[in-house]
């Protein structure tokens, strides 16, 4: 039987406006929640913490949870060579999650008239992640510089795709052409 074909919850993307931060739809990656007992650390990377490895971002989401993003074969590989012991459960949640991706010297600008978080580099810097609402709706973040340049991973329940994309590229739209 043929896996279910993805499609994403965003249906209507907006053109970027010149300047403002770009918001792109990254829901088709592959996502994989891993849960082990608190305190664990089965894949290395601890809680608020995010880093790559063989092509997969680990994302360190809760105490007793990481969030693997990537192509379906390397989070498929990565998950093979890792050694699991019985408590740890993981569970394919591709097609239940949204997941953007905001882009942009004024990203975080973007972000703190949606979200009550501070994204200043000092508070979030690359490779952090923490949970907050984000436009009143629940969400995991992830910061995950492209190039030198801010770039944040906003994970949320697919439900709320197109509202929560329309919302964040409403919020990065004053920033068009201001620097």
């Amino acid at each position: 039987m043929a896996e279910p074909e993805f499609r994403s919850s965003v249906t209507t993307l907006a053109a970027t406006p010149a300047g403002a931060p770009a918001l792109t739809d990254e829901s088709p990656l592959t996502k994989v929640s891993v849960r082990a007992r608190v305190g664990a650390s089965p894949l290395g990377v601890d809680f608020t913490r995010a880093a790559r490895r063989d092509g997969v971002l680990i994302c360190g989401i809760r105490p007793d949870e990481w969030l693997l993003l990537g192509g379906e074969g390397e989070v498929e590989a990565l998950l093979a060579a890792a050694e699991f012991d019985a408590s740890v459960n993981r569970i394919d949640i591709t097609h239940s999650r949204l997941c953007l991706r905001l882009t942009g010297v004024r990203s975080a600008s973007a972000l703190e008239k949606v979200c009550s978080l501070d994204f200043g580099d000092m508070m979030f810097p690359d490779g952090a992640t923490g949970s907050a609402s984000v436009a009143k709706v629940s969400s995991d973040l992830v910061r995950d510089d492209i190039a030198g340049e801010p770039s944040y991973l906003l994970l949320a329940d697919r439900s709320f795709g197109q509202y929560l994309y329309d919302a964040i590229h409403d919020a990065t739209t004053e920033f068009a052409d201001s620097l």
